[in-house]
């Protein structure tokens, strides 16, 4: 921006004022959304239950460290009562059980639930055509809608009890902009996406009248699939090659992005476009890793299952996520906050630019119901003059 409009400063959250600290249930708390809200509201004073996924994979190592060094900012902060306020529980968000288990805890431990923030995402990314291909890809394609969809509804169903009991409470949902604007080789994200937003728009008229929010986040597509686990299934070539197919398929933005990122500049597999290695831990570490047939394809074209964060670090993370996060505060707990925040100026015109392009289609599809309805009419017309001819010729009394 310019000196005479300088960027807004998101470090320092409004939150909206409220009599006493709020309880506030994390599904994600290892992610970098989640961690940057915690430390937000645990600053403020709020209470934080968070939620951490199992995992002992060797490619989520970057994400257990960031969470690690989270913790120890916390003792860091034991004389301002970090501690107290905090606590860590495991959570499969896809096992019914354990979303009411860490709803019951956090209620246990700090008496109540005032704030639910669903944050827990992953990206499938492939084609329609190649999520089809194997068993494989189907189990992935259903581990998709487990996690982005089925999941958040564990979590929230558990939560409505006691909010309904407490007559208050407020729901958040961070989504994308790609959950109400496809987005090619991105096709069962978007779907789990537009499923999970149909069902909340659906959900906050019911919830209104026990005084229960709910808002989604519609975050800019690289907000969500960058700060969480993104898979990527192999290719069909050469049919759905960048030389061969020119639909501009989420693979090839990946392909251009992940190499050019600091953590990956002297990664040689990374930046020859080679499958990353721990994201197959059962790989042979003596055998070469594949690599892809074409110099301008990049990782997420390799012929092999790719499952990885994206290498960013904590630092690049927290700029990414600061806008979310501020919003996410801002709006947490409000009396009267908006059911849809769309977060970031790329965000907004890629709305404006899907709302565009639906006006341009309701005006198509008025003048296609003229002509259906002219071609009605006139059939109408046709067949009261017959009848009206019929009619006169029989009771005709000259």
């Amino acid at each position: 921006m310019s000196e005479n409009n300088p960027s807004p400063n998101y470090s320092r959250p409004q939150f909206p004022s409220h009599n006493d600290p709020r309880v506030w249930v994390i599904t994600a708390g290892d992610s970098p959304i989640g961690i940057s809200v915690a430390r937000q509201i645990l600053m403020h004073g709020d209470y934080a239950l968070v939620g951490l996924a199992y995992s002992t994979l060797d490619r989520d190592e970057v994400r257990r460290d960031m969470f690690e060094a989270f913790l120890a900012e916390i003792e860091s902060h034991r004389d301002e009562g970090w501690v107290d306020r905090f606590k860590a529980v495991p959570l499969d968000i896809r096992i019914v059980g354990e979303c009411q288990a860490v709803v019951a805890e956090a209620v246990a431990t700090f008496g109540r639930m005032d704030i639910l923030l669903c944050c827990t995402s992953q990206a499938l990314v492939g084609t329609v055509e190649e999520l089809a291909a194997s068993q494989q890809t189907l189990n992935l394609v259903r581990d998709q809608f487990e996690i982005n969809y089925f999941g958040p509804l564990n979590i929230v169903k558990a939560s409505l009890p006691h909010m309904r009991k407490q007559r208050s409470g407020h729901i958040m949902v961070v989504s994308g902009i790609t959950a109400h604007i496809g987005t090619p080789g991105l096709g069962m994200y978007c779907a789990a996406g537009w499923a999970l937003e149909g069902f909340c728009d659906s959900l906050a008229y019911e919830i209104a009248p026990f005084n229960i929010k709910l808002t989604i986040f519609q975050c800019s597509i690289e907000i969500p699939i960058l700060t969480n686990l993104v898979t990527s299934v192999p290719p069909i070539v050469p049919a759905y090659s960048p030389g061969i197919n020119p639909a501009p398929l989420f693979r090839g933005i990946l392909n251009r992005l992940v190499p050019r990122l600091p953590n990956t500049q002297n990664n040689t597999n990374w930046a020859n476009g080679s499958e990353n290695p721990s994201s197959n831990p059962d790989a042979n570490p003596t055998q070469p890793t594949s690599t892809t047939s074409s110099a301008e394809e990049g990782p997420f074209s390799a012929p092999d299952l790719i499952s990885t964060y994206p290498p960013l670090s904590s630092a690049h993370m927290e700029v990414l996520v600061t806008e979310a996060v501020y919003a996410i505060t801002a709006i947490g707990g409000h009396e009267n906050p908006p059911s849809r925040h769309i977060v970031g100026q790329e965000g907004v015109a890629s709305v404006k630019e899907k709302l565009k392009t639906v006006s341009e289609e309701l005006e198509d599809f008025i003048h296609c119901s003229f002509a259906v309805d002219y071609a009605a009419d006139a059939e109408q017309s046709r067949a009261a003059r017959e009848d009206n001819m019929a009619f006169g010729t029989n009771n005709d009394p000259f």
